[in-house]
């Protein structure tokens, strides 16, 4: 192959996840707009968050042995036209069961063409620590997708034009994608070495795995640590009274842009210094960002947690990069929607458990207690990985 056709491959996978990035990450300024223009209750408006976060993670589960057993570029191709459909219909509707259908639908097809996107870098790489470079890189292009996706939607709510265009101008891109992978040549579908064929039974028997399900159990923890600053920060700044109050209104904001700027450092961090002290470090800035805003409130919530996004940039592409790469090529689409499921479900369930502990204690600030304690069970099992290294033959000989 080409390098001209795997550096084409490169950029379509790194636009497949701004692509996603553009509007998974904007529902939190889209919520609002739709409490107020349906009477939503706020259990209600989060369906927007939570509903395509269970269909990817289903999706992710049931159908991520597709990239493996069909090949990456059908699978992609597939999830394309399943969430561009979905897209476009955004323009035509103007029911709130409707959009949380569409979503769901468009949670399908992300769950189709990120995992088989996800066992494509597996072809891209040729070790796994190149592997875990390109994660990082892809991931960082995720994270502007994530910045660039809310910005877009402040200013069309701004400039009185309805949110539903930011779904419209993902399908356009979609389509833009579709044609480029239609053009570009794939790697050749690994074959299997031993003589059992992609399935979902294979997909369910991997979960027997203590790679698989230990990866997927440090990046649910991670995803809860990271979900709650997106989803739950801006409520807990709300009542910030300090000298600080242009840090607090642009925090999410700052926590993004910190985001991707660490995950594009990363390069560089992990050619220095091995991957599993990098995790350990990283989990325990995490862990102090945290406990900061749980013993000194929101005062110290309004600097700590946008900086979390800096520590948080690396650990869930290193973490997915390295569970992939302890799985044969031939896996890696099945092994990728495993954790998928996982990262997706901690995404969905994470804030609606800090929303009802919120709700019965009477502030969010009890919320955050409960996500300091994922931070620090993220902290206890990056000490593990640094102190036993569980993956390290796994690694060596795959």
């Amino acid at each position: 192959m080409t390098t001209n056709n795997l550096t084409t491959l490169r950029w379509l996978t790194y636009m497949m996840f701004f692509m996603f990035a553009m509007t998974s990450d904007a529902v939190g300024v889209i919520i609002p707009e739709l409490i107020g223009q349906y009477n939503l209750s706020m259990t209600q408006a989060s369906a927007f968050h939570y509903a395509p976060m269970i269909w990817i993670a289903i999706s992710g589960l049931c159908l991520g042995f597709l990239a493996d057993k069909i090949g990456h570029k059908a699978t992609i191709l597939i999830g394309f036209t399943l969430f561009a459909l979905a897209c476009f219909a955004f323009a035509i509707s103007n029911n709130f069961i409707i959009f949380v259908l569409l979503l769901s639908l468009i949670g399908i097809a992300i769950g189709l063409f990120k995992t088989a996107a996800l066992a494509l870098l597996g072809d891209l790489s040729p070790s796994n620590h190149a592997h875990t470079k390109t994660m990082n890189t892809v991931e960082g292009f995720f994270a502007i997708g994530a910045i660039v996706g809310p910005a877009l939607v402040s200013y069309m709510i701004t400039a009185g034009v309805s949110w539903v265009y930011l779904y419209v101008l993902a399908g356009v891109l979609c389509i833009l994608l579709s044609l480029a992978t239609l053009k570009v040549r794939f790697v050749a579908k690994p074959k299997a070495i031993s003589d059992q064929p992609p399935s979902l039974k294979h997909t369910l028997l991997m979960c027997k795995d203590l790679h698989a399900l230990g990866f997927s159990a440090a990046i649910a923890l991670y995803v809860a640590t990271e979900v709650a600053i997106y989803v739950w920060m801006p409520t807990l700044l709300k009542t910030y009274q300090g000298e600080w109050t242009l840090l607090a209104t642009y925090a999410l904001t700052i926590f993004f842009v910190l985001r991707a700027v660490g995950r594009f450092m990363a390069t560089w961090l992990l050619n220095i210094f091995g991957w599993q002290v990098v995790m350990l470090v990283l989990s325990i800035a995490i862990f102090l960002c945290y406990l900061a805003t749980y013993l000194f409130g929101v005062n110290a919530a309004v600097v700590s947690l946008p900086l979390s996004g800096l520590f948080m940039s690396m650990i869930y592409p290193t973490l997915n990069s390295k569970g992939i790469s302890c799985f044969a090529k031939h896996q890696h689409g099945s092994v990728a929607g495993v954790i998928l499921f996982f990262t997706a479900l901690s995404a969905a369930l994470t804030p609606l458990l800090m929303g009802v502990v919120s709700d019965y204690f009477g502030h969010i600030q009890y919320g955050f207690a409960l996500a300091t304690l994922f931070a620090a069970l993220l902290m206890l099992a990056m000490l593990y990985n640094w102190w036993r290294n569980p993956a390290q033959l796994r690694l060596a000989t795959i």
